[in-house]
């Protein structure tokens, strides 16, 4: 067999071995899906385990996702999806007539500042009125997502991405979360949900063509710690393809990041963070690398990576960062670094062996970058409020794992 074929057998007996998706399990997948490749229905007790649990077994789960924080994220993302200025449109205007206000360009995702902001403000919406459906802030949620999500707006949104020159439209972060939220919509089963789902998949599938497209003439993965670096989105991408049943899509994703990571050692980690990064490029690589490797080979992978992580419970090696600006949009990443370095850190303690001696470590080091990444969450200044919600929700919500 070659390369390409092996990993794609073994992607497919993955997928036809895996449990239920979870919430608990597996973290929301994040990549279209065909028409032809509708997931099967899953048998009564899988469909029971995909269910979010209740608000009071959720609370016990995440100490931090009570009805009342759920409720302050949610304001968030309220206050922002219909806002729609100020605006930071990437638009590549090829006349005239394609000067116009955000809301014309991109009718169901103009809001919170930038299109990617709006997308993963409404994939917030979705995943926590999914879990706490009778929450006081569930109907508005409901009701800012039907606004949204109909055929009519999101064949516009399908128009303007497949646009002339619109290449690289928010690729891959905005498209990453753009499949997040198509993911938690096909795991929401409700009719209201499954109407959603269906209006959006237009935009689902273009943008799975979109990363199908692109994926095999990318020479090198993108090693930064903003939008566009490869091994964040390409970990929600990975996530959507497992939902969604979509082999295809696995197969590209696995045989990509293997050859674009695997061998990886050394990773330079004193280098970070940079004065404005919201993603760990080394922590979000090993975050990566757990959804494709065995715990066996994991473990060894990350030892000769990430050679840095103690193994006497220190959390010395990994400070939080501290914003000196959170009214300044490019430094407050700072804080969504925080968050996402916590929940890449829990996704490594996921997949070590029970007993590996850097789990102390990790663990502590997870705490206190969760502790002060939410700390920050306060909307206080519009640059951080219209977007690190979403990636408070991400971390509570064990949405990766």
């Amino acid at each position: 067999m070659n390369r390409r074929w092996m990993v794609f057998v073994g992607v497919a007996a993955m997928l036809l071995t895996a449990p239920g998706v979870s919430v608990q399990q597996r973290g929301a997948a994040t990549k279209p899906n065909p028409a032809s490749t509708q997931p099967k229905p899953a048998p009564a007790a899988a469909s029971a385990a995909q269910k979010p649990p209740a608000a009071s077994e959720r609370t016990a789960a995440h100490g931090d996702l009570t009805a009342s924080t759920a409720a302050r994220f949610a304001n968030l993302a309220l206050a922002c999806v219909a806002k729609e200025y100020p605006n930071k449109i990437a638009h590549v205007l090829n006349g005239p007539s394609d000067v116009k206000a955000p809301h014309e360009l991109t009718p169901a995702f103009y809001g919170c500042y930038d299109w990617h902001s709006s997308v993963h403000g409404h994939w917030l919406l979705a995943r926590l009125a999914r879990t706490f459906p009778a929450a006081p802030f569930a109907e508005p949620a409901r009701r800012a997502l039907a606004a949204s999500l109909t055929p009519a707006k999101i064949a516009v949104e399908v128009q303007y991405l497949n646009g002339p020159g619109r290449a690289s439209f928010e690729r891959p972060y905005g498209l990453a979360w753009l499949l997040q939220l198509g993911a938690e919509l096909r795991e929401w089963d409700t009719p209201q949900a499954r109407s959603w789902s269906e209006a959006l998949k237009p935009l689902e599938h273009a943008a799975a063509a979109r990363i199908r497209e692109w994926l095999p003439k990318l020479s090198r993965p993108i090693r930064i710690g903003e939008h566009d670096q490869t091994a964040f989105s390409f970990g929600l991408m990975l996530d959507w393809a497992r939902v969604a049943k979509n082999l295809e899509m696995a197969d590209l994703l696995m045989s990509r990041v293997t050859a674009f990571y695997e061998r990886d050692r050394n990773c330079p980690f004193a280098y970070e963070p940079s004065g404005q990064d919201f993603l760990s490029p080394c922590l979000a690589e090993a975050d990566l690398m757990r959804r494709v490797l065995p715990k066996d080979r994991y473990a060894t992978w990350l030892k000769a990576f990430l050679p840095v992580i103690p193994s006497d419970g220190s959390t010395a090696w990994l400070e939080p960062a501290i914003v000196t600006d959170p009214g300044d949009p490019k430094l407050a990443h700072l804080d969504g670094l925080n968050l996402s370095r916590a929940w890449m850190l829990e996704g490594i303690v996921s997949a070590l062996p029970a007993g590996d001696a850097r789990l102390a470590s990790l663990k502590a080091t997870a705490a206190r970058h969760r502790a002060a990444g939410l700390k920050a969450v306060s909307g206080e200044h519009y640059e951080g409020g219209h977007w690190l919600g979403s990636f408070a929700v991400y971390l509570v919500t064990g949405r990766g794992l």
